[in-house]
């Protein structure tokens, strides 16, 4: 089978109108769909032209509403939430929230007030779900259809958790993880660890983690994680932990479900388990924002986003036969560091016809985004050039 096919035949597999719509394969404009599917009250602020409803708890930016940006607006970015959004009282006195430290030599509680006072940085990242692409899995993983649009970058500023740690004496002997519990409220009668959202990751992630404040220089919204969240640059979005209510540091990871066995590669079929790969650093990965459908011949302008992960972006190369040939593209605008990403470009001299567009990224330790996915479960961590390709008729 061809690239032309298969790629065809892959995209006949989505999941979903919306992920069709991301993907740039149903004529559905952006009016249409905020018509079709309001959007939920506690984010009624966004654009809605510029996002895809597909819960109350999951909203995806449009393929086309990424653009080339270096930043992703608050209005366009994506939702991903595990479980309901708290109370607006607590965005009321963000300076009051208050956050437990333990696993540290003096371990205590801080107000974000507080924190505030033991510094400050901005830092532009990635934010990208788990499950950014698994609607390109053909096994039809189940959770939300994401094409390409559960991701954006964004500017943090908050306090390094570096200085957070040194004011709390340093950490305890022996600790291997650092883990962040939310402070969603939850439903009476079940087991907390059964729900709470409670991310373990390992201590190399400290370095770069921040307790964020604000986005995008703004308080940061409650559907965001508002009034506080722990970010972590690199890795994916399910650590980057929302109302952040404390930070633990020990040997072990968490025991909660989320951590024990969600958010772990597994073979199709398979159950999750600690022993399993946790969802952790992100993978290189990049993809074409525009064109989607249609353009008009002669020069044409092949643009789109890409990051490294957790490692530093090297070059981006397009194609425009499916992968039989590549070209190397240019960044746009400047390097706002390691873990943002950088917009790219290539400009292509195209006669009428079929085009099938691809791209994909290398990073400086040689690592390229694969041809094909990794099979897994729950459709996480897809960066496969071929699936995220997209075919554009050229007139």
């Amino acid at each position: 089978m061809n690239d032309s096919i298969d790629l065809h035949r892959r995209h006949l597999l989505l999941g979903s109108a919306g992920a069709l719509a991301s993907a740039g394969l149903l004529s559905v404009t952006p009016h249409a769909w905020a018509a079709q599917t309001p959007l939920p009250d506690y984010v009624n602020w966004k654009t809605p032209g510029a996002l895809i409803v597909h819960s109350d708890k999951t909203l995806e930016t449009r393929r086309e509403a990424q653009g080339t940006g270096l930043v992703t607006s608050n209005e366009r970015l994506f939702i991903r939430n595990n479980l309901p959004t708290p109370d607006p009282a607590i965005v009321a006195d963000p300076d009051a929230w208050s956050v437990t430290f333990q696993g540290v030599k003096n371990p205590r509680s801080m107000t974000l007030g507080e924190l505030k006072q033991l510094g400050v940085e901005t830092v532009a990242s990635v934010l990208q779900c788990s499950g950014n692409g698994r609607a390109f899995f053909p096994h039809g993983a189940s959770g939300t259809q994401w094409s390409v649009g559960a991701a954006g970058c964004v500017l943090w500023t908050g306090v390094p958790m570096r200085l957070v740690i040194e004011a709390l004496g340093g950490i305890a002997d022996g600790s291997r993880y650092m883990t962040s519990n939310g402070g969603e409220a939850l439903p009476d009668g079940l087991d907390p660890k059964s729900l709470v959202v409670e991310r373990s990751v390992p201590l190399r992630a400290v370095e770069q983690a921040l307790l964020a404040w604000e986005l995008n220089g703004e308080p940061l919204p409650l559907a965001h994680g508002g009034p506080l969240r722990m970010v972590l640059p690199g890795f994916y979005g399910v650590n980057n932990v929302k109302y952040v209510k404390q930070v633990a540091f020990s040997p072990e990871q968490s025991d909660a479900k989320i951590q024990v066995s969600g958010y772990r590669i597994r073979p199709i079929g398979q159950s999750g388990a600690p022993d399993q790969p946790s969802m952790w650093e992100m993978n290189v990965k990049s993809w074409i924002t525009r064109p989607l459908q249609q353009v008009k011949a002669g020069r044409v302008m092949i643009q789109g986003v890409a990051f490294g992960g957790a490692k530093p972006l090297l070059r981006v190369e397009v194609s425009t036969n499916g992968g039989d040939h590549w070209h190397m593209a240019r960044f746009i605008g400047p390097d706002l560091g390691l873990h943002a990403w950088r917009p790219f470009l290539f400009v292509a001299d195209l006669a009428p016809g079929s085009y099938n567009l691809a791209s994909r990224a290398i990073d400086f330790e040689g690592d390229m985004q694969p041809r094909e996915r990794v099979e897994n479960e729950r459709g996480y961590g897809n960066n496969a050039w071929l699936d995220h390709a997209v075919a554009v008729q050229v007139v």
